[in-house]
């Protein structure tokens, strides 16, 4: 049986305000979340991946919408490609604000893990089945990367490719003492009882830009969870960078994210 959520525990967490605007009810033990923003056909591509990789007979499909103007996410096409969930985040933030508003949702649903996938079509879904079978077995962190053995990497921008190699990831592995490799996407799976550890307590306000994925990356193993990293493909499209992190201000915004995470400045005060 899941882990229940106290409702004391529960009062104290800082979810963003959302809506949600389709539900079918929770079908699997497992769900797939994929936050969007604007990504026009690039959503509708993956949903149709994964629709082929049959991915909603083993995880539920949670869209969690950070406010699209792009008309990309339809009713109609969201059935059709088997969307048990849209939620639509009404509140302030970002990245981290929109994954608040899943992973609470979620957990209040009794799903026992989560599957995190980006919603711009960089990222083959073919391994979210391997995904889900870890965390089956028991793995709380898995994390998808193009570096290790059978990880494929196609026109990665070089500036990234090698902000990731040489900064990134071997910040994360010194301060966090597991042996990352692929530290920014957010391709990821985490447990539930990850998820609701007070030592970690995600839902905070201080989580609002792109601030989860560095710190659970440093956090996760310093408290002892089990971490994993699987390989997976990921392709930028030739031309065309789809990312909301852009430009020299974008990248040092994730610089000084990573390095507040690792000298524990988004750790719990109490703790």
């Amino acid at each position: 049986m899941p882990e229940e959520i106290s409702p004391e525990l529960r009062a104290q967490w800082q979810v963003p305000s959302f809506e949600v605007s389709s539900w079918s009810g929770r079908q699997h033990r497992w769900c797939v979340v994929v936050p969007v923003l604007n990504e026009g056909d690039r959503i509708k591509r993956l949903l149709g991946r994964m629709a082929s990789e049959g991915t909603s007979r083993i995880a539920d499909i949670i869209i969690v919408d950070g406010g699209s103007t792009d008309g990309s996410l339809g009713l109609q096409e969201l059935e059709s490609n088997d969307v048990s969930a849209l939620l639509v985040k009404m509140g302030d933030g970002q990245l981290s604000a929109q994954l608040r508003c899943a992973y609470a949702f979620a957990l209040d649903h009794g799903y026992e893990g989560v599957v995190t996938i980006d919603g711009n079509d960089k990222d083959d879904p073919a391994p979210i089945a391997d995904f889900v079978d870890a965390l089956s077995g028991g793995v709380d962190f898995v994390q998808a990367s193009r570096y290790v053995d059978g990880g494929v990497q196609e026109n990665t921008p070089k500036l990234r490719d090698l902000a990731i190699r040489i900064v990134h990831a071997p910040a994360l592995r010194h301060f966090s003492g597991f042996d990352w490799t692929d530290t920014t996407q957010g391709f990821r799976a985490y447990s539930r009882r990850m998820l609701l550890d007070t030592k970690i307590d995600l839902f905070r306000d201080v989580f609002m830009s792109y601030e989860l994925l560095a710190y659970l990356s440093y956090r996760a193993p310093k408290l002892g969870y089990r971490c994993l990293e699987l390989p997976t493909i990921r392709r930028y499209p030739e031309g065309e960078v789809p990312t909301k992190i852009n430009g020299l201000r974008g990248n040092w915004a994730l610089l000084k994210i990573l390095f507040r995470a690792c000298r524990g400045a988004y750790d719990p005060k109490s703790i």
